[in-house]
């Protein structure tokens, strides 16, 4: 298998190319919009073939590309079938294997930080979009987050993995790239160790984090498998700056 961890800096998202080799077959997981011309690229130097864009979730901080890379190179878009978004052309459950030449996904519904998030389980590695960060999980305070669901998605589900899993976060803020379960299990400052429910319940409820600043226009425009809107503010243009100047020329 070929895999790459590729970073957008604005947003601080990882995005995951998983290529099989013997088919030629790529996907990738939580592209963004902005970043999709160094996807495409990277695609080309590796001589794969786009398949499926996968998504963990409704994103709050950036535009998926899922729908521009359908556009560009017909691939299909993958995404939680919780969401019930009518773009998507693949709905991911739990339960069902999402399978790609030789690249066979176990889907893992995690819910808390959104109500339809999923994480993806691979050969010894978790895609754990924002459920489960490196020393930290994500937020829980908008779209039908819940912090008790949180705390259940990684500690009875994500803590529960092999202990040498590789955990790829979908996003990290101070250049980490990877973990394991077993470093996030001991350590982790918010649900790590002993943390009771109850512990971890307050500390997200004390957190507080400012209104997500890219959310009103974000949210909106995954639930169309990534649009741009036509109204955005100057000050947030560069989250969909390429794509648009790509489009235009």
């Amino acid at each position: 298998m070929i895999f790459r961890q590729l970073f957008e800096p604005l947003s601080s998202t990882y995005t995951y190319l998983l290529g099989d080799e013997a088919s030629g077959l790529a996907l990738l997981i939580d592209p963004v919009i902005s970043a999709m011309e160094r996807d495409l690229s990277v695609l080309q130097e590796l001589g794969l073939r786009l398949a499926y864009t996968l998504d963990t979730h409704i994103h709050a901080d950036h535009i998926t590309a899922a729908r521009e890379l359908k556009r560009a190179v017909g691939s299909y878009i993958a995404s939680p079938a919780i969401d019930r978004l009518a773009c998507t052309d693949i709905g991911i459950e739990e339960g069902r294997p999402f399978i790609m030449g030789g690249i066979r996904l176990q889907p893992l519904h995690t819910p808390g930080h959104t109500d339809g998030h999923f994480s993806y389980l691979l050969d010894g590695r978790v895609f754990t979009g924002d459920a489960l960060l490196i020393d930290g999980c994500g937020r829980t305070d908008f779209q039908n987050g819940d912090a008790d669901a949180m705390y259940r998605s990684v500690r009875d589900k994500l803590f529960t993995l092999p202990g040498e899993t590789q955990v790829y976060p979908g996003h990290d803020y101070c250049q980490r790239q990877s973990s394991t379960i077993a470093q996030e299990r001991e350590g982790n400052s918010r649900l790590g160790g002993g943390r009771t429910q109850e512990e971890f319940r307050r500390i997200m409820a004390e957190l507080n984090l400012p209104y997500p600043r890219f959310i009103d226009y974000a949210v909106p425009g995954n639930r169309q498998c990534g649009v741009c809107p036509p109204n955005l503010p100057t000050e947030l243009a560069a989250y969909c700056r390429q794509v648009e100047e790509s489009l235009q020329g």
